[in-house]
């Protein structure tokens, strides 16, 4: 077999396994994931100016201007969190072209929340989630979560880790498109 016949399949071989292992490990950190977003009733959230607010998912798309039929982007975060960190430049490029919001999760109350955005120039709209209970709520119990949020409450394209910006915009399109 010629030298680059063997180097393309050894190039398939790998990438069909890398391919499969991380298909296995996110169907396994996904695994307790529910099809709809959990209905928290009343959520505190920030918004980028880091004025604080409180009402219903629904309430809030609305306060964002988010038509009723469009998906949302979700990113559930920490501060405590290194990889949510590589990721906020992602996060924040998406939320210039598309509706984002955020959930920080077991980062303190929103003091701490809107301290360590100020920090960070992060212009989020982020929910609070002090105690980790809405994460948990979904089955989620590490950090950073990436999903779109259809406006019908599904679910879509959970991923668990670190997500490219070209990935966090193919699902937001793929949901959109469905």
């Amino acid at each position: 077999m010629r030298r680059w016949q063997h180097c393309l399949r050894e190039t398939v071989l790998t990438l069909t396994v890398a391919t499969g292992v991380f298909l296995g490990v996110q169907a396994w950190l996904t695994r307790d994931t529910p099809p709809r977003w959990m209905d928290a009733g009343t959520v505190t959230w920030l918004m980028a100016d880091g004025t604080q607010h409180r009402g219903t998912l629904d309430e809030l798309r609305a306060r964002l201007g988010v038509p009723a039929d469009a998906p949302v982007a979700l990113h559930v975060w920490a501060t405590w969190c290194s990889i949510c960190r590589l990721e906020e430049g992602n996060v924040t490029a998406l939320a210039r072209d598309h509706p984002v919001i955020t959930l920080a999760t077991r980062s303190g109350d929103a003091t701490a929340v809107h301290a360590y955005l100020r920090q960070r120039g992060l212009p989020w709209v982020t929910v609070l989630d002090p105690d980790g209970r809405l994460a948990a709520a979904h089955g989620w119990r590490s950090v950073p979560v990436f999903a779109v949020l259809l406006a019908d409450g599904r679910l879509r394209h959970v991923t668990v880790g670190y997500t490219t910006g070209w990935g966090m915009r193919w699902r937001w399109w793929w949901a959109r498109s469905a």
